[in-house]
């Protein structure tokens, strides 16, 4: 049990700013352990979007509402997605080669295909989700939390890392076990069947196409994933899931 909570804690800690004790972080070793909670922290990032939705939708307009959820969950991951989708449309937007890719994506400098994904990506998630009736906005914005990390799982289990033994990538590429594969994969699928009933496996479906899709474009440019890659595809994969709600309603 203590192992457990362990790995959920360094799931947290990985990806988002809330406080974890320090002993409970994860480390380069454990990260890939704690890989099966991704879909579990996506809830627990819903969970603090559905409360601001609650209570901000009692004193202003939904589209207001929409954006300072979008606020809280830039903040309250620190920006971590945002800032690997800005690095890997720099670098897939901006090189040719595979080193010459892996070198702009290692840079800490946004380029002008950086900030277009980041302008691109908000945008598109806060018309999507204004465009959702208010009484399905809490579904989609668990689907959206939850499944774009499952994401993570299948990625970093069918492809190696493009930089070998270096960046976050290689802590999670090809170290993903088939258990945690298949436990966060059901585990997905549950919360979305709850959250979404029939309308789940079209959901499901527009996740899977899109990891897919992005996992072979890694797999052709690059060889395989990288940190960014992953975070890109999380956020392709949230956006594709408020698309889809939208199709759907």
């Amino acid at each position: 049990m203590k192992r457990l909570v362990q790995s959920f804690l360094g799931a947290v800690a990985f990806l988002t700013r809330l406080p974890v004790p320090r002993g409970m972080q994860d480390t380069a070793d454990s990260l890939a352990d704690s890989a099966v909670f991704f879909p579990v922290v996506g809830l627990l990032v819903s969970a603090g979007a559905i409360l601001i939705h609650h209570f901000f939708s009692a004193f202003v307009a939904e589209n207001v509402v929409v954006m300072v959820v979008l606020v809280f969950l830039v903040a309250i991951t620190g920006g971590l997605h945002e800032d690997a989708l800005a690095d890997a449309a720099d670098g897939f937007g901006g090189g040719w080669e595979r080193d010459q890719i892996l070198s702009i994506m290692r840079d800490s400098r946004v380029g002008s295909f950086g900030v277009l994904a980041i302008v691109l990506a908000l945008l598109a998630r806060f018309v999507f989700l204004s465009e959702l009736s208010p009484k399905r906005l809490d579904s989609y914005l668990i689907a959206g939390q939850v499944t774009c990390r499952w994401t993570a799982l299948p990625l970093a289990f069918f492809l190696p890392p493009a930089r070998n033994q270096s960046g976050q990538g290689a802590r999670l590429a090809k170290r993903i076990t088939t258990s945690s594969l298949i436990a966060g994969t059901l585990l997905t699928g549950i919360i979305l069947g709850v959250a979404l009933r029939a309308k789940a496996l079209w959901v499901g479906l527009a996740a899977i196409v899109m990891t897919a899709a992005t996992g072979a474009y890694y797999r052709r440019r690059i060889g395989g994933v990288t940190g960014d890659c992953l975070g890109a595809t999380i956020q392709l994969t949230e956006v594709a899931v408020y698309f889809a709600g939208v199709i759907l309603r």
